[in-house]
């Protein structure tokens, strides 16, 4: 959904073309995969989406003010008007990588700060934004003013044939249809990129899955949605049910969600792209030639257009990419799992984690999701998501137990020896993956904070309050200030009751 689209709606004429493309895209693809040499330098990158406060703490609906103050190329619309997102230069993990990382996401949050200032915001990286409301939502001027955002609203609508409907709880409870996809834009997130060989694709997808749960779980920084306490991490079911193309009766036939897990491990990124095309009706079904896009870049490398905006349409926690450019292409995995913030250190410390983790499992003699079912690995990711840093998750040889356990006497072990492996500085593995040890040893992380901040602001203030309100208010404005100075979540002091 990166690309710029030409159309709001599509005839049953240019949906029919599309779908023929669609299946020769697949087919040259898959003799390419066979054939061609891809690029692998292993080269990570970084996404995270932002959104824009006032002196309040309510939403700022300054995207295309703050871009125009940037003017960088670096910084993009997201689909809400109150969003902006930073795409990081790609670079690699080992010897001071990881430093050279936290240094360019400061440098460009900083610029990023600077911009949205000069237009009376302020830029919050958080899962949810705690201030938005359903009033908010529910008027046009959320959306940012983009033909590519106002077609999938479309493309989503239309294919349900109905509102889109929210329904989520855990202490409070929210149940609201909403005529778009407006509760989209509260889930912003931070992706991360690997680049790996075709051949390497399947394990590292398969490792990516595995440890989705402990991903969730550690990172959780989305537990107040319109106000409400719900999942820990509750961006993953809103954004889940936020672009649901199925009716009820869709559901109940067993009909595959557009916002997808998986249902197995696989053998071949090839399987991801084949499930796409054979699973999901494409959404914005915007040819080739009404793109204006080549066949094939100046080396030969086929484009692939219509296979690639697909894809961009099936919103897998861990997606596939095809990226042609001059005489080769890359393939590379896009881990999508995780929450923006709470701060740069910790974001760095996710990226940390993951790369180790990935790096550990895909050289195990026997790898772990040969020990595990691929339905242990998606309860995992389901408890992560609703009980945070309280989850408890399955592993091979453990059992059920405590996520911080698992990963204090397990996993960051292990993460520790993945980030050697790609030969990673020790002094930055012993900060990085030591910010993680000690998020699991106190049980803090943002959605805890969050959570405990509106306790002690509004204790148990009922939803809908001005008391609540200020509370929610306040909390944002505090959870700002604390970005701000830098440091990691589990230090973050409480405000006073």
């Amino acid at each position: 959904m990166g690309e710029a689209v030409g159309s709001t709606r599509y005839t049953p004429r240019e949906r029919t073309h599309y779908r023929t493309k669609l299946q020769e895209n697949l087919e040259t693809f898959d003799s390419y995969l066979q054939k061609a040499v891809f690029v692998a330098k292993g080269t990570v990158g970084l996404e995270v989406e932002f959104n824009l406060i006032d002196e309040e703490g309510e939403p700022a609906l300054r995207n295309a003010e703050v871009l125009a103050e940037a003017d960088d190329g670096d910084f993009q619309s997201e689909i809400g008007a109150y969003n902006v997102e930073i795409n990081l230069p790609v670079m690699r993990v080992r010897d001071h990588g990881l430093a050279k990382l936290e240094q360019s996401l400061e440098t460009r949050f900083a610029a990023l700060r600077k911009a949205a200032s000069a237009v009376g915001a302020t830029p919050v990286s958080i899962g949810t934004l705690p201030t938005v409301t359903t009033e908010l939502l529910e008027n046009e001027a959320w959306m940012t003013e983009e033909n590519r955002y106002k077609a999938l609203s479309n493309a989503v609508i239309d294919a349900r044939g109905e509102y889109v409907g929210i329904d989520l709880d855990r202490e409070d409870h929210y149940t609201h249809e909403f005529a778009d996809i407006a509760p989209e834009s509260t889930c912003t997130s931070m992706q991360l990129h690997l680049q790996v060989a075709p051949n390497r694709f399947a394990d590292v997808w398969n490792a990516s899955q595995a440890i989705a749960g402990v991903q969730v779980a550690m990172a959780a920084n989305s537990p107040l949605f319109l106000g409400r306490r719900l999942w820990h991490e509750s961006r993953l079911p809103i954004f889940a049910q936020s672009i649901d193309t199925r009716t009820p009766e869709l559901v109940h036939q067993g009909v595959r969600p557009r916002v997808w897990f998986g249902e197995r491990w696989i053998t071949s990124v090839f399987d991801l792209f084949e499930e796409n095309v054979s699973y999901f009706p494409p959404l914005l079904p915007e040819s080739r030639e009404a793109s204006g896009t080549p066949i094939a870049t100046d080396g030969g490398v086929p484009l692939l257009h219509e296979l690639r905006l697909h894809n961009g349409t099936v919103w897998r926690w861990n997606r596939p990419i095809y990226a042609p450019g001059g005489d080769s292409a890359h393939i590379r995995i896009e881990n999508r799992l995780l929450p923006a913030g709470p701060s740069v250190k910790d974001m760095v410390a996710d990226a940390a984690f993951y790369y180790g983790m990935v790096s550990f499992l895909v050289n195990e003699n026997r790898p772990v999701w040969s020990r595990m079912t691929f339905a242990e690995a998606h309860e995992n990711f389901e408890n992560g998501a609703r009980d945070g840093i309280g989850a408890r998750v399955s592993w091979p040889k453990h059992g059920t137990l405590d996520v911080t356990e698992l990963v204090l006497e397990t996993l960051a072990p292990q993460a520790r020896v993945g980030l050697e492996q790609l030969e990673v500085d020790e002094e930055l593995i012993d900060e990085f993956i030591g910010i993680y040890e000690e998020r699991a040893r106190t049980g803090r992380n943002g959605a805890w904070w969050q959570r405990k901040a509106l306790d002690a602001l509004s204790g148990r203030a009922a939803v809908g309050t001005e008391e609540r309100a200020e509370g929610l208010r306040t909390l944002t404005r505090l959870y700002a200030e604390n970005q701000a100075s830098g440091a990691p979540v589990h230090t973050w002091e409480l405000p006073s009751a």
